[in-house]
């Protein structure tokens, strides 16, 4: 065997896999399998009845959640559309991510006066101490509508 030939099989033989980035989903899954194994057969009716348009369709036909323009309201209509089992009422929970400030952006941690996130909070979900350190508290539902609000794009989305 040649030299050539030694190092082709070992780079063959290591399987160099591309991690798959995870997405934030719809919250209405049980098994995150089912996008992957049923969506390809749907024409993505999910993504055409959100009524916030987030729902987006990736290159592998699975749908997932864009906060850059809107927030999720939860209102049950992509799990009613879904005609694969895929997406269902009964596993509604709270989006698959979580949301966090990164002070450094952050206008208010920085001492400017911004209420952008906390203003389209319905849940109220985000606290000020004194009146320049926005926190995220445990009423979080990731609607993600604090998201796009954000003027400094201060707010990420870790999907878990």
């Amino acid at each position: 065997m040649q030299r050539r030939e030694l190092f082709s099989s070992l780079a063959s033989s290591i399987k160099q896999t591309k991690k798959q980035e995870k997405l934030p989903r719809p919250p209405y899954f049980g098994d995150e399998s089912l996008f992957h194994n049923e969506c390809h057969k749907c024409d993505g009716a999910c993504k055409t009845v959100c009524e916030e348009d987030i729902i987006k369709i990736a290159s592998d036909k699975t749908p997932y959640l864009d906060f850059s323009t809107h927030g999720c309201t939860y209102c049950d209509e992509c799990a009613i559309a879904c005609n694969y089992g895929v997406l269902r009422v009964e596993d509604k929970r709270v989006i698959n991510a979580l949301v966090s400030i990164d002070k450094s952006k952050c206008l208010s941690w920085g001492h400017t006066l911004c209420f952008s996130c906390k203003d389209p909070c319905l849940d109220n979900a985000i606290d000020f101490k004194a009146m320049f350190m926005p926190i995220i508290n445990d009423k979080c539902i990731i609607c993600g509508f604090c998201i796009s609000k954000c003027p400094a794009n201060a707010i990420t989305l870790k999907v878990i």
